[in-house]
């Protein structure tokens, strides 16, 4: 694998200004646009099927409201029917005419059903397909958008702030953008033909309401003004919030051992009570909006009554009948009616448009750095004033403290940011005029953090290939060739059997990753899994230990065969032996080859053509290893404190601490505290894994429990907010009773307007009814808005706790149960995220109209029961047929929810993955490929949906058009009874309203379906997790947060006692098996014994993957063993709060130093100012955080990217100090520091060494040598213990390590 190098030469970098902190930024913004609903349905580049889709949307929707008037016209016919039958038959004259006109009527209107049904499932169908089509796009443009933007863009960017697009954002959209346009198209053309046909019965009335057409869309506007600001800001916090949920869920160890989760619940709850605040205004606003455009239309109906009644009186003069005045008023009144339903669609219309701003900026945002365009992506400094060169061919290594701007030189060699000032040349060529991509293809980098993504080993080495000179084969490496042989070979196929049935093209690409992986010292830990190089190795590869990921990391930067090698700590996780290999196998691939290498372990460097030193951003010295050993400098400085003593001679291990007084007991697990389980050893290798807890079981992808319990789990939530609901209940009430006695109103109303009666009683009639109509007004506009902002409260405060509670039940769980059953952190995400978002759809105006309509049904049915049973009673029994409809619908789509759930979280845990790893994705070149992985995963739920739709759309269809069959016979059967004499004509006309009122709600009821479904499946998912966590729905009260108690996250002042462990604790592993969940079958450790003192400072070392960092984990009480047991003083009980962690991996959440640091401190204690910065000191990290601008306050940006490597290293070690624990853990706590830190390190070590145990991993022997006593690891056993001397005269594998890690002249 070897090439000729590129050289990056000088000057390569040059001037910076500001100063140490690493803080990134850009220039260059795309200008702030709004997003209104036209431009939205037109966004995303629809494809002119969607456009077909649109267009016949349209048309059908506006067919389908056109029938309505043709009815008002007959029902018109029929009143002045009625009329002249009335009259005649009190003026004993025949009415046996009517009948026969009537049963002619009737069968019009079936003829119109069946047309309006195919119109209504049509228009349906189309915006459904079509709504589908563009969340796709969005989908797709956004994801698209994200990967195109340069490094910088993403260092203010939480993933979780991703996520929250792609659920609650994207679920809004897909809410406003479906069937629901369909349907309020229709109810406007309605309108129109209402109009229409009114101008041509009475001009004079129907100009009178035209009043009605600007008064609508004056408070469309300024209610959606509102309601779209408020849903922006509400976007925006909840977005903070799933960030904050997100960088838990990615790293729930660290969060379960230091017991951070009602600090960081704290964090999460400040962003949700902001977006409560908000949501509140914003359901206010609806609410408002909701009631003006009923207060408008039974304003309406009042004038219309008034007027009506006058033309009524005028008789024959006026030219009108009363037919035509019915119709007037009937279709306007009815009109009003629909539009009124109609109005919480446009709401939805509005939090749609409002959620599409934050996608479709990025979607519309330019890179900075794009192609050869290049406008100013800047990085503050951490260079000044620096040249370097580095010539072709040649190996250069960078060595230095941390933070002094070592990987800051890789990031720029890939231009991953854009200097402010200076060159970088590559082989004398500006490389801002090489395309970028070009530029990556040609430099394989691996990088400081082993980056992985959760694919198979196959895939993640392969990825090297994707943008590389190897690229011919793109449509493989982009396609699902080798994700589909890794499902192959875990179905149970034999790896090779498999591979020899692919083509040439795919065996060469395997071919090529298994010699990569050789190289790397790999394809030795790969082949002895049991699924070899198909094995998943999880979430940011936490399936694999930290040398294991750096191996294939090591690979998949080989397999490009790159001119230019760029490797940044490329070894640091790596034990001594491993690192031999591959520094062997390195030494032939990099001959020839640009290489330059950053390392703070000087043996790895050692043999560099040149070593440049690095400090505070200067080059300080640079030669060869020898010259740099003779002027005996900075760097011979380095070489000295790096140095493994190889004597009997060297410093007595640190004594430990005999505890002689009785053994303190722990106390049983609650939050942060668990038992050990205690266990018998077995000899019996094939026994059984422990039985999983029930309550471990629950199924993270759906929920059996029924609509009954749902409904009962979701008012117990709402129980401190009864008044409220109660409040609510009331309000809706009374505008589902005011449908009914708007009945009662125009039936009186058809019956005193007559023209029998006398023209003085009909205007007098005319002025009482037109005065009810608007005392109705004044009544629904205040239930409206209380009925709104009483359930918004209710809903606001309802989502508030459930997310609060699932976030608490999801941390409340071990670590086993988050690594089984399927679960990943984007699938458990979702809960917060997906779930939640479609609880709040249930927002205060949509729950206010679904109860109105139920009591509108209920109370016409029992009122027309009263007032004609017989008309009433048939008419009853069609109702059956529109609730089942309905019924029938929400099943379909309940459905449709929880067969796709995996499928969607899966899209945006692709989606978060691909952001916390921009690094890694930029500089493979891997946009491509993540492009159609998600794709590939969105596919599936895609073409199924279209099935669903027709099926859901059908019954919607049916639940709409059966209201025009009950038109059809409500006349029939009505105008039989009347003339039959049973039953008067005032009678009639206020049980037919009544009951066709409650029709069209049911239909109106139905389109909401969608949200009330998606919120029910939600509420019993979550329901279900808020089960298994500590609440268990026992409470009666509001929660209470830390953040109640005072919004200061950081406060110090109140700080509380802390007892504090003086002499350490005891632990004793007697005979301890353990496999891990996701791999039972494979042992991690095998009958492992081991005895550490109190006080005692021990060591693990050994080869990657050997159980080290299992042991860690068991100590940590993350697991529980296989068999076996663990004490700690003598008990089977431990209190975690004594235990704190320097985990592998040094995560920093997006918060500041203070809160970082801070979350080391005990449960219920908040560490002081004075405390925090005493184990910063100790970190020798307090010198370079005062030297920042905002000191304590600096924030740390989204996975500390702020901070270099070793900066975050340090700070990790400092949050674990703060704790001032009994056990310390510490896994690789040096790995990424320069030689200064360690040593400073390694005194820090010495002074607290005798308050506490301390278990240290460590593949760097100097950091280890003065343990009391060193543990060998070797296959998940104990192989040899003693102190470092012992171990280096009589075993001959740590001897050599140790020989090894000698750096000399």
């Amino acid at each position: 694998m070897a090439a000729n190098g590129g050289a990056l030469s000088q000057p390569v970098l040059s001037r910076f200004t500001q100063s140490l902190k690493k803080k990134f930024y850009v220039t260059k913004t795309a200008p702030k646009k709004s997003y209104g609903y036209l431009r939205l349905l037109l966004s995303s580049n629809p494809s002119k099927l969607d456009f077909f889709y649109l267009a016949v949307g349209i048309i059908a929707a506006m067919a389908a409201g056109v029938p309505f008037p043709l009815l008002g016209i007959l029902f018109g016919e029929l009143v002045d029917e009625l009329n002249t039958a009335s009259c005649a038959k009190s003026q004993d004259q025949d009415v046996g005419n009517l009948q026969s006109s009537v049963n002619t009527k009737v069968i019009l209107i079936v003829y119109v059903s069946i047309a309006n049904f195919f119109a209504i499932y049509i228009h349906t169908g189309c915006f459904s397909l079509f709504g589908e089509r563009l969340v796709r796009r969005m989908r797709e443009n956004y994801f698209r958008g994200l990967l195109r933007q340069e490094i910088a863009f993403f260092d203010d960017l939480p993933a979780g702030d991703v996520a929250s697009c792609l659920t609650s954002d994207i679920e809004t959209i897909r809410s406003g953008v479906s069937e629901k346009v369909g349907i309020v198209i229709s109810s406007f053309s309605y309108l129109l033909g209402a109009y229409v046909v009114s101008f041509i019965k009475d001009a004079k009335l129907a100009a009178m309401l035209v009043s009605l057409v600007p008064a609508y869309i004056l408070m469309a506007a300024v209610g959606g003004k509102y309601v779209g600001r408020y849903t922006s800001r509400v976007s925006e916090h909840i977005g903070a919030a799933t960030a904050t949920a997100s960088e838990c869920l990615s790293n729930v160890a660290l969060v379960q051992a230091f017991g951070a989760g009602p600090r960081l619940e704290a964090k999460f709850t400040i962003n949700l009570q902001k977006a409560q605040k908000d949501g509140l205004k914003k359901a206010f606003a609806a609410a408002a909006q909701f009631g003006f455009l009923f207060f408008i239309a039974y304003s309406a109906n009042a004038l219309a009554f008034w007027q009506g009644a006058r033309t009524i009186a005028q008789g024959s003069d006026s030219g009108v009948t009363a037919g035509a005045v019915y119709t007037v008023i009937f279709l306007l009144v009815d009109a009003s009616f629909i539009i009124s339903q109609v109005a919480p669609f446009l709401q939805i219309f509005a939090a749609a448009a409002a959620a599409s701003e934050r996608i479709q900026s990025v979607v519309d945002r330019s890179s900075n750095i794009d192609g050869t365009n290049v406008s100013g992506g800047r990085m503050s400094s951490v260079l000044e004033n620096t040249s370097l060169v580095f010539p072709a061919g040649k190996h250069t290594a960078i060595v230095g403290p941390s933070g002094s701007g070592k990987s800051t030189v890789a990031a720029l060699a890939t231009r991953l940011y854009d200097l402010h000032s200076g060159r970088i040349l590559l082989d004398a060529n500006d490389i801002r005029d090489v395309n970028v991509r070009f530029l990556r293809s040609r430099i394989g980098v691996v990088q400081q953090d082993s980056c992985l993504l959760d694919r198979s080993i196959l895939e993640n080495i392969a990825h090297g290939l994707v943008n590389s000179i190897h690229a011919d084969n793109g449509s493989i490496l982009v396609g699902s060739t080798l994700s589909d042989i890794a499902k192959s070979v875990l179905a149970g196929q034999n790896f090779q059997a498999v591979v020899a049935a692919q083509s040439s093209a795919v065996v060469d690409i395997i071919e090529r990753v298994r010699e990569a992986a050789v190289l790397a010292d790999a394809d030795g830990f790969i082949s002895d899994l049991e699924f070899g190089y198909a094995t998943m190795i999880g979430s940011s590869g936490n399936q694999l230990s930290g040398g294991q990921k750096q191996r294939i990391a090591l690979a998949r930067a080989l397999v490009k065969d790159p001119a230019v090698l760029i490797l940044d700590e490329a070894t640091a996780s790596l034990d001594t032996a491993s690192e031999r290999q591959i520094q062997s196998a390195l030494t032939k691939v990099i001959h020839g080859r640009t290489t330059i290498s950053i390392a703070h372990r000087l043996s790895t460097v050692k043999d560099a053509d040149n070593i440049i030193v690095l400090k505070d951003g200067y080059v300080v010295e640079q030669g060869s290893h020898s010259e740099l050993i003779a002027r005996d400098e900075t760097y011979a400085n380095m070489v000295e404190t790096q140095t493994v003593q190889t004597n009997a001679s060297s410093t007595t291990p640190s004594s430990g601490y005999e505890r002689t007084s009785e053994s303190r007991r722990g106390i049983p697990y609650d939050s942060a505290k668990s038992p050990i389980i205690e266990k018998e050893a077995f000899t019996d290798s094939d026994q059984t894994v422990n039985e999983t807890p029930k309550e471990q079981l629950v199924d993270p992808l759906g929920s059996q429990r029924s609509t009954w319990s749902t409904i009962r789990g979701i008012t117990s939530l709402s129980r401190p907010q009864l008044i409220f609901v109660f409040l609510g209940i009331a309000a809706a009430t009374t505008v589902g009773g005011a449908f009914s006695g708007e009945a009662v109103i125009f039936g009186h109303t058809i019956g005193a307007l007559s023209p029998c009666r006398s023209p003085a009683s009909i205007r007098a009639s005319g002025n009482l009814f037109g005065l009810l109509f608007f005392v109705f007004a004044l009544l629904v506009l205040s239930a409206n808005v209380v009925s709104g902002s009483s359930f918004g409260k209710v809903a606001e405060k309802m989502v508030f706790k459930v997310r609060i509670l699932a976030f608490r039940a999801l941390f409340h769980q071990d670590l086993e149960w988050h690594s089984s059953n399927g679960r990943t952190p984007a699938l458990l995400l979702s809960y917060l995220s997906t779930d939640a978002a479609a609880l709040a759809g249930l927002s205060g105006t949509t729950v206010g109209t679904i109860v109105s309509i139920m009591v509108n049904l209920m109370a016409g049915i029992l009122m027309t029961h009263i007032i004609a049973w017989k008309i009433a009673i048939v008419l009853l029994a069609t109702l059956p047929i529109l609730l089942g409809a309905g019924i029938m619908r929400l099943r379909v789509l309940a459905q449709l929810q929880n067969r796709h759930q995996l499928a969607y979280a899966t899209s945006v845990g692709i989606t978060i993955e691909a952001v916390n790893s921009i690094r890694t994705v930029a500089s493979l070149g891997l946009e491509h490929e993540l492009l159609a992985v998600y794709n590939r995963s969105l596919a599936s739920p895609y073409k199924a949906s279209f099935k669903e739709i027709a099926v859901a759309d059908f019954w919607l269809a049916t639940a709409y058009s059966v209201s025009n069959l009950i038109y059809a016979l409500a006349y029939w059967w009505g105008t039989k009874q009347v003339v039959a004499g049973l039953y008067s004509q005032t009678q009639f006309f206020i049980v037919l309203p009544a009951l066709l009122f409650s029709a069209q709600s049911c239909g109106q009821m139905f389109a909401l379906a969608p949200d009330f479904s998606k919120a029910r499946v939600a509420s019993a998912k979550l329901l279900d997790l808020i089960d298994i966590g500590p609440a268990k729905l026992t409470h009666r009260g509001d929660i209470v947060t830390e953040t109640e108690k005072g919004d200061d996250l950081e406060a110090g002042s109140k700080a509380t006692s802390m007892p504090l462990d003086q002499h350490g604790i005891r632990i004793d592993f007697r005979n301890v098996h353990f496999s891990y969940p996701a791999r039972p079958h494979l042992t991690a450790l095998k009958a492992i014994n081991l005895e550490i003192l109190p006080g005692q400072f021990c060591a693990l070392v050994g080869p990657s993957g050997a159980g080290k960092s299992t042991i860690l984990s068991l100590l940590e009480l993350f697991y529980t063993p296989k068999y076996g047991r663990i004490e700690f003083d003598g008990s089977s009980t431990f209190d975690r709060d004594r235990v704190a962690l320097v985990p592998q991996d040094s995560h920093l959440f997006d918060e500041s130093v203070r809160f970082n640091v801070g979350l080391g401190a005990r449960p219920g204690h908040e560490a002081t100012d004075e405390e925090i910065e005493t184990a910063c000191k100790l970190a020798n990290i307090h010198e370079t955080i005062t030297s920042l601008p905002e000191e304590y306050s600096t924030r740390c940006g989204p996975n500390g990217d702020r901070f270099s490597g070793g900066q975050k290293q340090r700070l990790s070690i400092a949050r674990a100090l703060v704790r001032q624990p009994g056990l310390l853990l510490l896994d690789e706590p040096t790995s990424a520091l320069d030689a200064e830190s360690e040593e400073h390190f390694q005194d820090t070590l010495g002074r607290v060494c005798s308050r506490m145990t301390i278990v240290a991993i460590a593949h760097r022997l100097r950091t280890i040598q003065k343990a009391s006593v060193i543990f060998l690891i070797e296959d998940g056993r104990c192989v040899d213990r003693g102190t470092h001397e012992e171990l280096f005269e009589r075993n001959a594998s740590y001897r050599a390590n140790a020989l090894h890690q000698s750096l000399g002249t």
